[in-house]
């Protein structure tokens, strides 16, 4: 089924946008973080990066082994001791990919200060999805994939709604009437953000990391 919001091939089989997949080691347990109207370096110092680890990252080829992402390669983070956070922007938009999950905690609230628009999308290594989303320090929603269902969106912030049409749904013959795939929050959050880019075009942005934690 053709997703509204992305081109052909923009994603995997399992509707999780292909350049994630492409950074992201095996049973991810990972975050993707975005906000409007901040540049990179800051967006990291705001989810928690020192700024004497923040780098210029070029992400190598492939993945050195199935426990390290493509971040975690380019900054030298061994698996399991701290998170790979990358950062760029497309636009007016800012994302930071934490490949470990560590920066969870307050970084949508600090993205968002100062009037800014930010979201954070969650997805653990127990398939636990979710989805923050801010404005102006102030959380408006709070989405769990497992309660979600066709019409809690009527209730969303318009901005956040538009996301989620144009996420759709991935057709998975598990799924109920009105039901979501587990992968709609990062396609949500990407789709919010205009991250509707390929793998190619990712690297070919630039690109600074630090690790974190």
């Amino acid at each position: 089924m053709p997703v509204p919001g992305f081109p052909p091939n923009a994603l995997d089989d399992d509707g999780d946008p292909k350049w994630i997949t492409e950074l992201a080691c095996a049973d991810p347990n990972h975050v993707l973080h975005v906000v409007r109207g901040l540049d990179p370096e800051a967006a990291l110092e705001a989810v928690g990066a020192k700024p004497h680890l923040v780098q210029p990252c070029e992400l190598p080829a492939s993945k050195p082994d199935g426990w390290t992402s493509l971040p975690g390669a380019a900054l030298g983070v061994e698996p399991g001791t701290a998170s790979a956070l990358l950062a760029g922007q497309v636009g007016d938009w800012t994302f930071v990919y934490d490949d470990a999950g560590h920066t969870f905690d307050e970084a949508t609230a600090a993205l968002s200060a100062s009037g800014r628009t930010a979201a954070t999308s969650v997805f653990t290594i127990n398939a636990d999805a979710s989805m923050t989303y801010f404005v102006d320090g102030e959380e408006l929603a709070w989405i769990n994939v497992d309660d979600l269902v066709e019409e809690d969106l009527a209730g969303f912030p318009e901005e956040l709604r538009a996301a989620f049409e144009a996420a759709g749904v991935v057709e998975d013959e598990d799924l109920k009437a009105g039901e979501f795939d587990y992968a709609v929050t990062m396609r949500a959050t990407c789709a919010l953000a205009g991250l509707t880019f390929t793998v190619e075009e990712l690297r070919a942005l630039p690109l600074i990391g630090a690790s974190f934690g």
